[in-house]
């Protein structure tokens, strides 16, 4: 069983910064890839960024140069450093999880203002 928890999610004024943390439960979090999601309203939920057990990550071209996705394994966290924001990045952000099926955390908003 993995339960994912977010946070770090607020408003924030465009070309402001966000760090948002995800907390993942389990002894193996070491052996997860974990990913970054978010959904706008009226939008599908859309791929942001991902990193695997290694470190490897992956950036979706719209936040790539902006955002840093980032883990510290001995607090079961990964972190989304996001700079340079502006108002499309608003949106519910989830943190995702896939060792056996889908997990999924319950989601922080981001409200960036123009």
């Amino acid at each position: 069983q993995v339960q994912l928890a977010e946070s770090g999610g607020g408003l924030v004024q465009a070309g402001g910064s966000l760090r948002l943390s995800c907390v993942v439960s389990g002894s193996f979090f070491t052996f997860l890839g974990v990913d970054w999601f978010r959904q706008a309203p009226g939008k599908q939920r859309e791929f942001v960024a991902s990193i695997t057990s290694r470190g490897s990550t992956n950036y979706a071209d719209s936040v790539k140069g902006r955002f840093t996705v980032s883990r510290d394994n001995a607090k079961n966290t990964v972190y989304l450093q996001m700079n340079s924001l502006k108002p499309e990045d608003t949106a519910v952000y989830y943190c995702h999880a896939k060792p056996a099926r889908d997990y999924w955390g319950q989601g922080t908003q981001v409200t960036v203002s123009s």
